[in-house]
């Protein structure tokens, strides 16, 4: 068995002989070692016999010309190789609460929630990452900015107010921590332009990372305001400490329908009541000064109504009388994984390089407090360290290895050492030289045991071994779609249990993937032989960051064009997305390729221990284009049925999705190239490989590129080009009818 994907080099062959050389050969010997063999002829039993064994001689050579598969797997081991274990898919999980405490809530990190169990399918079981502090928010300014006109950038993600004024200043009274009244604040202005906003400072004391705020507004019903309230032109946002990031997670999350206060009242509901504004602050919140103001920061702007989705703007300021704020919950990091806490291992007998089982495989990447526990007979517990071999070990390390692809746990061995062969010649030789005195000399001698050496501590016998603590889990199967995490496994006061909506995951869970093959183990390795573990090269840094967190990396390039700046490394990620899209003809949105700032960090910290000093690293992600195709197909006249039409069609669609596709793109299936072009001879290319289509229309490709939102726009050349670092994608959105257009034509 070989390795196809190996470089072919030219090799020796031990033996050229063949089936019909083996049988001529036994038949020239036949004179020789029995001449009263006379008849040669194929019908000859013996005949029969010489070619059974000049075949068996011949299967025989062909496995001596090569290198059997286990001498592959030989040469891993010795190079210290072990398959890398699954990889837990991540996810952020929100938990409600059932009602509102007065003072900050917890909830520990560990906390198991899981997906629905069915008839064929097992719960996937997360559990959070770090602990969830649910705060007491309370609003310090309400404070309002209008600049002059759009030139100001207040759209710009990264804007720092410039001109505040504070309107809770003179009539309004706060009269509990969390609700304030007054006069009446018009909150765009008394001339409502795009670009006008307001900003909410929380208090900068209270812990709010990730917490689910519901804001409470009343409101008068003065004069209509000119909205839709079904689709009101205002973005809720919040500042993350770099820019200002959307909070607002649905819709339907603003039950003022965009401050609509006088829409409400004609609907016979109460305007002083009007409604709560639900937002979901970001995982990292911090407080951030602009101007003489201190706090958490959140901010509503006007922004410009959209003529294509029938928006219309502000004709008068909505206005409001009061305000509150109060945290129902809260999001918090979670990854696929199963906690496993206090597991007895097993008894020690006091041999070296003894292994022991853990109960599951699949084990996660130890936490600080996860370790081996040692219990001498009539001793307390010690505390081994986990390593990766035992090279540098000395016989009073206490070290272990764990194979956390099987959950084996070993010790260390004894071996004879190889540098004790000189010392063991010399003592042969003073045997010898005894040996003319007496034979009780050589005895003794010849009793001596042989120079060894102990790699490692071993447990002494009787001692009990239990881990502390490890996590098992990952695996595709872990990569879930929104919505699917609804089951708290974990009591948690104040959450509800079950299937009640006490907690769900807004964002598909991503990252997960198989524990690693051999045939993928040993493409790695020419890339670990080359890189040697140091980040010099741009290849190098390439390799690197795939490798710093298994299975969520799924393609690095380091460019060399453009501006470089010395001492200064980019890398452009392309983190690895749940591709169950493709097969039900939605594509892959680039929002899920976002490269997430723990996914950043950790990629940074894996390369900041390899790489050189003083070499600082820029971690980016690509330029995506999205690209619609918009054509026409024949089919041949066999297919001209409405069931084979549909199925052509829709197979043509995940082909689309497919090819132009950051991580299943091009024609080789790995992903789309950095800067290559699109072109409608290629969507012709690909359509030709179906089978039922007869000829192709006229191929249109329109283009999308993200600025505030995606923008769709007819390319002047028929081309895409997304630039020397860009990356072409697919994905279907009905607000964005972004999704690709195939439309049926009569065969001429």
């Amino acid at each position: 068995m070989e390795f196809d994907f190996l470089p072919k080099l030219p090799k020796s062959n031990l033996d050229d002989r063949t089936f019909k050389d083996l049988v001529e050969e036994c038949l020239l010997r036949i004179p020789r070692y029995c001449p009263e063999w006379t008849n040669h002829n194929p019908s000859d039993p013996g005949v029969t016999l010489i070619e059974l064994f000049a075949w068996l001689t011949d299967q025989m050579l062909l496995r001596f010309n090569q290198v059997p598969r286990r001498n592959y797997v030989a040469f891993l081991e010795l190079l210290g190789i072990r398959l890398k274990p699954p990889t837990p898919a991540q996810t952020e999980v929100t938990f409600y609460l059932t009602t509102t405490l007065g003072e900050a809530y917890t909830i520990p990190a560990g906390a198991e929630v899981a997906t629905l169990r069915t008839e064929t399918e097992e719960a996937i079981v997360f559990s959070t990452d770090q602990a969830l502090v649910i705060g007491c928010p309370v609003i310090r300014h309400l404070l309002t900015e209008e600049p002059a006109n759009m030139e100001f950038g207040i759209e710009d993600a990264t804007y720092r107010p410039q001109v505040l004024r504070d309107r809770l200043v003179g009539n309004w009274v706060q009269q509990t921590s969390g609700h304030w009244q007054g006069s009446e604040i018009a909150l765009f202005g008394e001339m409502p332009q795009p670009g006008h906003c307001f900003y909410l400072v929380l208090d900068a004391d209270e812990p709010l990372d990730g917490n689910v705020l519901e804001i409470n507004f009343e409101g008068e019903a003065a004069t209509p305001t000119g909205i839709n309230p079904d689709d009101p032109p205002r973005q809720w946002e919040a500042w993350n400490g770099e820019k200002w990031e959307p909070v607002l997670l649905h819709p339907s999350d603003d039950r003022t329908r965009g401050f609509s206060f006088h829409e409400l009242a004609e609907e016979e509901g109460t305007p002083l009541q009007a409604g709560t504004v639900r937002l979901h602050l970001p995982l990292s919140f911090p407080a951030a000064q602009f101007i003489t103001y201190r706090g958490r920061w959140l901010r509503c702007i006007y922004t410009p109504p959209r003529q294509e989705r029938g928006q219309t703007g502000y004709e008068s300021s909505p206005c409001i009388v009061g305000f509150g704020v109060q945290a129902i919950g809260g999001t918090v990091n979670a990854s696929q994984s199963s906690r496993i806490e206090n597991e007895l291992v097993g008894e020690s007998d006091g041999t070296p390089g003894q292994t022991f089982r853990l109960q599951s495989g699949s084990i996660l990447p130890r936490h600080p407090g996860e370790h081996l526990l040692v219990t001498p007979p009539g001793g307390l517990p010690e505390i081994w360290t986990e390593v990766t071999d035992f090279a540098d070990s000395t016989p009073t390390d206490r070290h272990y290895i764990l194979d956390s692809l099987t959950g084996t746990l070993q010790f260390g061995p004894l071996i004879r050492e190889p540098a004790q062969l000189k010392q063991q010649t010399q003592q042969r030789a003073q045997i010898q030289s005894r040996s003319s005195s007496g034979s009780g000399s050589v005895l003794a001698d010849a009793g001596r045991p042989a120079m060894e050496r102990q790699y490692g501590a071993v447990p002494p016998r009787g001692a009990t071994l239990r881990m502390s603590a490890y996590r098992t889990g990952g695996g595709q199967q872990g990569n879930v779609q929104r919505g699917a995490i609804r089951v708290l496994k974990t009591a948690i006061p104040y959450v509800l249990a079950g299937e009640q909506g006490g907690v769900i995951n807004h964002q598909p869970a991503r990252g997960g993937a198989d524990a690693e093959s051999l045939d993928e183990a040993v493409i790695r390795v020419p890339q670990m032989l080359r890189t040697r573990n140091r980040a010099v090269t741009p290849e190098d840094f390439e390799v690197l960051a795939m490798q710093a967190v298994t299975g969520r990396i799924a393609r690095a390039l380091c460019p060399l064009d453009g501006e470089q700046i010395p001492g200064v490394v980019r890398l452009l990620l392309v983190p690895q997305a749940n591709l169950e899209g493709i097969e039900r003809s939605e594509g892959l949105s680039p929002d899920a390729l976002e490269l997430r700032p723990d996914l950043r960090q950790q990629v940074i910290a894996y390369l900041d221990e390899r790489k050189l000093l003083g070499v600082q690293l820029r971690l980016e992600e690509p330029e995506y284009v999205g690209v619609t195709v918009r054509t026409e197909v024949a089919l041949e006249p066999e297919y001209l049925n409405p069931t084979a039409q549909e199925e052509i069609l829709q197979t043509l669609r995940i082909a689309l999705y497919r090819f132009l596709n950051p991580l299943t793109g091009g024609f080789d299936g790995r992903g789309w190239e950095f800067g290559r072009p699109v072109y409608p001879s290629d969507i012709v290319t690909l359509f030709q490989r179906v089978r039922g289509v007869r000829y192709l229309g006229v191929v249109q490709l329109f283009e999308r590129r993200r600025r505030d939102r995606w923008e769709p726009k007819l390319p002047v050349e028929p081309v895409i080009d997304p630039g020397k670092q860009g990356l072409i994608c697919s994905w279907s959105d009905h607000q964005l009818r972004s999704g690709h257009a195939i439309n049926l034509i009569q065969s001429l």
